[in-house]
């Protein structure tokens, strides 16, 4: 067990850290709405300022969610720890995969695609190897995190959405993966709705949940 002081500051961060994804998440959504808009053909991918602006925050999103796992890991229950620990480390798997591809894609993808078969390696064409690696992370890696931390969540009314929201978003992102063994990319977008739309409400409200929590510890602690 950890020290009610030590808590409550792992509460006040993942607060922060919740509503810093959730905020990153909707703007990313906006940026990548107009990036399509400022695309000539529908087929065209979506070129700069817009895809640098996307790399960057997704490279901010990934550790901010992880960091927000260690305050849900903190606020579950006992009975729920196993839970909460396994949504925590495939989070930070998740993090570790798409952090190194979307920095591999900003630092070195255009001397890259030079090279003979460089975009089959490292372009968002399918098939490649950094898009088949972002998708073992969101599809697979974050959709078993949010499928996990769940259960986590039961106590209240604000619970019971986020809860049912998390499964929402979980069983999208896993949907996504269908995708891959079709080589349909457009199935495969489905996962986006989970992890893209619906993620950034999720972060929102686990930001109010923890923020509520540490709100009832200090009073707690001064009652006593």
């Amino acid at each position: 067990m950890l020290p009610e002081n030590i808590k409550r500051k792992s509460f006040v961060v993942g607060k922060y850290t919740c509503w810093f994804a959730s905020v990153l998440g909707i703007v990313y959504v906006v940026t990548t709405v107009i990036g399509f808009l400022s695309l000539n053909s529908p087929d065209d991918p979506i070129s700069d300022p817009y895809f640098t602006i996307m790399e960057i925050l997704t490279m901010l999103i990934a550790p901010s969610m992880a960091i927000s796992m260690i305050a849900v890991h903190n606020y579950a229950s006992s009975n729920d720890k196993m839970y909460s620990l396994t949504a925590l480390c495939f989070m930070f798997v998740m993090a570790g995969i798409t952090s190194g591809v979307h920095f591999v894609i900003l630092t070195v993808s255009h001397q890259f695609k030079a090279v003979q078969l460089g975009e089959l390696f490292i372009s968002f064409k399918w098939p490649s190897v950094v898009y088949a690696l972002d998708i073992l992370a969101w599809d697979w890696f974050f959709a078993i995190s949010i499928l996990f931390a769940a259960p986590v969540f039961k106590k209240g009314r604000l619970e019971k959405v986020v809860r049912n929201l998390m499964i929402i978003c979980g069983l999208l992102s896993l949907v996504g993966l269908i995708g891959v063994p079709l080589a349909n990319m457009q199935i495969r977008n489905i996962g986006i709705i989970g992890y893209a739309l619906i993620a950034p409400f999720i972060f929102l409200l686990l930001g109010t949940i923890l923020g509520q929590t540490k709100e009832l510890s200090i009073e707690q602690t001064k009652t006593n």
